[in-house]
């Protein structure tokens, strides 16, 4: 080996060593960036195996060092982890916010809620009961039923609104799956172009990640990665993303709440935009989360959450009109007519919504029963004690109120227990990939001492072979 092989083995160490040192300050560079990957370059030691030859020797030393590999210090299982536990969670997230808008929309317990004014309608009956003769009761009386009325249609309202918002943040975020898909697959063509010339593109791939990520949140997508470096998308076992193409997703179904609730229900979903007969069979995320939320009833109570919360609506409706009317029919008014129907429905609405207070005239008001006189109040008495009945509207109204109070409540325990979940996953995920400082200042100062070094013997092999060159023989003159 001759001497001048040591100059190249001292230059191939500063060439490591600063390329090495590159890569660290990279590190350092984007040590507060989203979604960036720690790089990590490998040395590897350049052997001195020389091909046999008569005159050539070996003394077994190599010839240096050189950067094997600039690896991304991923994990594709952290990575896999991350993305479903952030389906799952996006999810039940989804659910239990909706849940708890719908709760929030009760106004229970308050002065405001419905039993609130439920309680100062029957209080209004006894009180025309206990003085049938006063006009100003049964104007009471009939101000308070219209406030019950209202109240109601406004609930089945709120409900209706909220639909209709959430539908609209379904289409908003599978237009986001679409652009994310789209990003994805010109990534994919970027890396792969850069991948096949030799060279990394990490950074790319710390883009294309996020991207992934997004959409595991919105639409519970898995990644497979190729050989090739590009990466296909998988929703529903089909693919989003493959390679440079895109399948696009599109909203199908109802666009109107009266839809959902009409005969025959028609649900939201979401489908293949050019197979708009096949459904995206979504396993997770907030997309799913909300479709969820859509859905009908299915008349067990465990339908879409609105639809379900309108349909209880519609039978407490029903209810207070059924058992008011059942009595208020049988009475007599003060004039000696029958009363009639105290509530009636407006036709083609729901039964909520249509619910209004038929009397218009205080005179009408029928509390007096058959042959007992024109200021008997007994009926009046019985229609204020169905507030107390088991079987009455306070007590439907109630069970109402009870059940959504239970379901918000454990949906949001699942989100917060999926969303634990992920955060863990998350960490665990950001501390294999993210950047260490103190590590990086290590890392650097070990291969600054490394260059010093490789610096010094490049520094005296100079000297020696100018010894070498420039001395001998010169002894001695």
């Amino acid at each position: 080996m001759s001497t001048f092989s040591g100059l190249g083995t001292a230059l191939s160490s500063l060439i490591a060593q600063r390329q090495a040192l590159d890569v660290a300050g990279q590190n350092v560079a984007n040590a507060n960036t989203v979604g960036y990957t720690r790089q990590r370059a490998t040395m590897a030691p350049v052997s001195g195996v020389q091909v046999p030859s008569m005159f050539s020797t070996n003394d077994g030393i190599g010839q240096g060092t050189r950067i094997s590999s600039v690896d991304r210090l991923a994990d594709v299982f952290l990575d896999a982890k991350l993305r479903v536990a952030t389906s799952s969670s996006s999810f039940l997230t989804a659910r239990a916010e909706a849940y708890s808008a719908l709760e929030s929309s009760l106004g229970e317990p308050g002065k405001t809620g419905l039993s609130s004014q439920l309680s100062d309608m029957w209080a209004a009956w006894q009180e025309v009961g206990n003085y049938p003769d006063k006009s100003a009761n049964r104007a009471v009386l009939l101000e308070t039923s219209r406030a019950v009325a209202e109240r109601v249609g406004t609930l089945y309202s709120d409900v209706r609104t909220q639909w209709t918002q959430a539908r609209t943040t379904a289409v908003a975020l599978v237009d986001q799956v679409n652009t994310a898909a789209a990003g994805i697959a010109d990534l994919n063509g970027r890396i792969a172009a850069i991948t096949a010339s030799g060279a990394t593109a990490h950074e790319l791939a710390d883009q294309r990640d996020l991207l992934v990520t997004q959409v595991s949140e919105l639409v519970g997508g898995v990644a497979d990665v190729r050989a090739d470096g590009s990466l296909d998308v998988l929703v529903g076992g089909n693919a989003l993303v493959t390679g440079t193409k895109v399948n696009r997703l599109a909203v199908s179904g109802a666009t109107s709440f009266d839809q959902v609730t009409g005969t025959p229900a028609q649900g939201v979903g979401v489908v293949w935009a050019d197979r708009p007969a096949q459904d995206v069979a979504m396993s997770g995320g907030r997309v799913a989360g909300l479709l969820s939320v859509l859905a009908p009833a299915d008349g067990t109570g465990n339908g879409g959450v609105l639809a379900e919360a309108a349909a209880r609506y519609d039978g407490l409706a029903t209810t207070i009109a059924t058992r008011v009317n059942a009595l208020h029919s049988t009475a007599l008014t003060a004039g000696g007519t029958p009363g009639g129907d105290f509530f009636t429905f407006t036709p083609g609405q729901p039964a909520a919504l249509g619910l209004t207070v038929a009397v218009t005239d205080p005179s009408q008001v029928a509390v007096a029963t058959a042959g007992a006189g024109a200021l008997d109040g007994s009926v009046a008495d019985l229609i204020g004690a169905l507030g107390t009945a088991a079987d009455g509207p306070d007590a439907q109204w109630s069970s109402v109120v009870v059940d959504l109070g239970v379901r918000s409540a454990s949906a949001t325990s699942r989100a917060t227990v999926a969303e634990s979940a992920r955060s863990t996953a998350e960490q665990q995920q950001l501390a294999q990939a993210s950047v260490d400082t103190d590590e990086e200042t290590v890392n650097m100062l070990a291969f600054q001492r490394a260059y010093e070094g490789a610096a010094r013997v490049l520094t005296a092999i100079d000297e020696m072979l100018d010894t070498l060159i420039n001395r001998t023989g010169v002894v001695g003159r």
